[in-house]
């Protein structure tokens, strides 16, 4: 494709590429429905607003303490050094709609028999219909000797933390690429928010490496948590390729334990037993778990993800098995899929179907799938658009036009342009 193809595919809405094609809207219905949503992140935010359009006399409460809406996908970005700490940045309150009641508290506890949500600060609200919507914890203190404050110190990065220590994380990589040495990249064994963030990471340090002079200086290590690279396999396989290629050397099955920052080791946990190597640059992603509450009040799975908490639900529906007053969205739900700003676009108007046609009585007819996309950044000013459901089935939204295990510069630009302005109609209610 050439960069006349794009700008007329632009014209048509490719960024929505990058997060699939909502369905259409519907009528509006009355009610006075009590809906609580828990969380003004990216599905509680999107939710709020196309519920504000559907349902007429509903009173919607949205809990969430955060004043500031992170732009989770450009952290990578910054964490590269290629969009300041600001370019994820925004205010809450910014982007939620009139008609919205925003309670500025975190929430304590969920009374799933007695239908009521009560906050940290004492507040009791009494729903109808509650979605639970609260993002994830990034639980930094499951590793041993590791804390945020070492972030940008010491060769130790971790960009999932956050805009400001994905910035401290570019300001260790710049030192890394500029001086070589080891470079040691990780991702835990529980599931996470955007799977493919950790290998993104790793390739652009890699070619960092390269356009500073130095990648014959270094060495660049990925250490995989169990025995594949990405959980599609024929994505999985080609990025093997391309590591091989590159020659990123992947360690199979560790998972890091304990982080040594003065002596700069970190040990793995392995089949074999641990495993201790030295590092001038190591890239942390925690363990992610469900925010405790949601353990505490009973909503999770009693069976799978037990070491993790997300909510039960059923993976087509989002609707809790046990309490049908109840949906999940985004990172928190318990589906095999799913922790990507693209799910959640997906995710949004099948809860909206489902919720809305229970308060009019009826059964709602969507269905998530598992769409999740991930444009998996290669090389600054390349990537591969890969998008997959449930069953693991490549389901490219351009067929013919955008070939998702190739290295393109459209879905680099996808990635780097047409991402956030789509992202942010999806806040709006409006993609």
């Amino acid at each position: 494709m050439d960069r006349r193809q794009f700008l007329a595919l632009a014209g048509l809405g490719a960024g929505a590429a990058a997060l699939g094609t909502a369905p259409a809207r519907a009528a509006r219905v009355a009610t006075a429905a009590r809906i609580v949503i828990i969380g003004a992140g990216a599905a509680g935010t999107a939710l709020a607003n196309r519920l504000v359009e559907r349902l007429d006399g509903a009173r919607i409460t949205l809990v969430d303490p955060r004043r500031e809406h992170v732009y989770q996908p450009g952290l990578s970005l910054v964490a590269a050094g290629l969009k300041p700490a600001s370019y994820v940045v925004s205010q809450t309150a910014h982007w939620l709609p009139s008609g919205v009641e925003w309670m500025s508290d975190a929430v304590e506890a969920v009374d799933a028999q007695a239908k009521t949500v009560t906050t940290r600060g004492g507040e009791t609200l009494a729903y109808d219909w509650l979605v639970v919507a609260p993002g994830l914890v990034l639980d930094h203190d499951a590793i041993e000797g590791f804390s945020l404050e070492m972030v940008g110190e010491n060769g130790i990065g971790a960009l999932y933390a956050g805009p400001d220590y994905a910035a401290k994380t570019w300001a260790a990589v710049e030192r890394f690429t500029r001086s070589g040495g080891r470079g040691l990249f990780t991702r835990p064994a529980t599931e996470m928010k955007c799977a493919g963030a950790p290998l993104k990471h790793t390739f652009l340090v890699d070619d960092l490496a390269r356009r500073a002079g130095n990648r014959g200086r270094s060495e660049i290590v990925y250490a995989a948590q169990n025995d594949t690279l990405f959980g599609v396999p024929i994505v999985s396989e080609k990025v093997r390729m391309l590591f091989q290629d590159r020659g990123i050397e992947t360690v199979y099955s560790h998972v890091l334990r304990t982080v040594d920052a003065g002596a700069k080791r970190a040990t793995f946990t392995t089949p074999n037993g641990d495993v201790v190597l030295d590092y001038d640059y190591l890239h942390v992603v925690p363990p992610q778990r469900a925010p405790d509450f949601v353990r505490r009040s009973g909503l999770s799975w009693a069976d799978k993800w037990t070491d993790q908490g997300w909510v039960e639900v059923d993976q087509k529906t989002l609707r809790h098995l046990r309490f049908p007053e109840i949906f999940a969205l985004g990172d928190v739900a318990g589906v095999p899929k799913g922790k990507t700003a693209a799910s959640v676009k997906w995710q949004v108007p099948v809860v909206e179907d489902h919720l809305v046609s229970a308060i009019e009585g009826r059964e709602g007819t969507q269905a998530y799938d598992g769409y999740t996309s991930c444009p998996l950044i290669t090389r600054i000013g390349r990537a591969m658009l890969v998008e997959f459901d449930y069953r693991n089935n490549l389901v490219p939204s351009f067929p013919g036009l955008i070939a998702p295990l190739e290295e393109l510069w459209i879905s680099w630009l996808m990635k780097e342009i047409a991402l956030k302005a789509t992202y942010n109609a999806m806040l709006r209610g409006e993609a």
